[in-house]
């Protein structure tokens, strides 16, 4: 007889969301006062128990509206990894899968469910040490970072923090922001306009610094959904960050 298997373990799955997005040159991430121990009062990502019958983008969704009040994903929402479920949460095992949000700037309207307060902060304060998170978060919030630089290395979502168009200078920001480092403005727009089945041109201008005219850009046609927001497009050539 062949011997049994052991009874398969039983733990909670929750899910968390990493929420970054660019504003005034500043790379920040979502982040809640957490209402309810364990680490009440520590800031921790956006997230919850995934309820029976759920899937797991409704789940983070769900719980980015009731921590925050946003209605909706207001961006790329892709899943990061999986994490645990043993030494992560001083309740007992815990499972969570993170998910990473690209997104514009949008409004943090009210916090809620068992968050005391929602906000963004730089993502710096958090690499610095300035700002402890609670739980495992603060490895959460690096490898998602890890994903985003790589994603706007190959795909076309730098754009999804910018609005549905945009000036090359505005999305030379975000890659600025996100890679942590400055570029060549020359150069980047050689290499954005430039690169087949990224981004095409309006036809219509703004005004930029200075009084100064810029063209508005969009993604084009093959880096769209029906919904405007950009796909799985591989960028060809690549958009390379520059390697210290």
């Amino acid at each position: 007889m062949p011997e049994s298997h052991p009874a398969p373990a039983r733990f909670p799955v929750t899910v968390d969301v990493v929420a970054l997005t660019v504003t005034d040159d500043v790379l920040k991430v979502l982040l809640i006062t957490r209402l309810i121990e364990p680490f009440r009062g520590r800031l921790a990502l956006p997230g919850g128990f995934v309820l029976a019958g759920e899937d797991l983008a409704t789940a983070a969704g769900r719980e980015l509206t009731e921590e925050t009040g946003v209605v909706g994903v207001p961006g790329h929402l892709e899943q990061l990894g999986s994490y645990g479920p043993k030494g992560r949460d001083p309740r007992g095992d815990v499972l969570t899968v993170a998910h990473l949000l690209l997104a514009p700037n949008f409004p943090v309207l009210s916090a809620g469910s068992d968050a005391e307060h929602a906000a963004w902060y730089p993502v710096s304060q958090v690499l610095d040490g300035e700002l402890q998170l609670a739980f495992d978060h603060e490895r959460i919030l690096v490898d998602a970072l890890e994903r985003a630089k790589s994603k706007l290395e190959y795909s076309p979502l730098g754009a999804a923090f910018c609005g549905d168009e945009f000036t090359i200078a505005q999305l030379r920001a975000v890659y600025e922001a996100v890679w942590g480092t400055r570029l060549d403005p020359r150069n980047f727009h050689r290499k954005a306009t430039g690169t087949p089945g990224f981004l095409e041109d309006t036809g219509r201008m703004t005004t930029g610094d200075a009084g100064r005219p810029a063209a508005l850009f969009r993604l084009a046609e093959a880096a769209r959904q029906a919904a405007g927001q950009p796909v799985r497009a591989v960028l060809n050539p690549p958009l390379m960050r520059p390697r210290a």
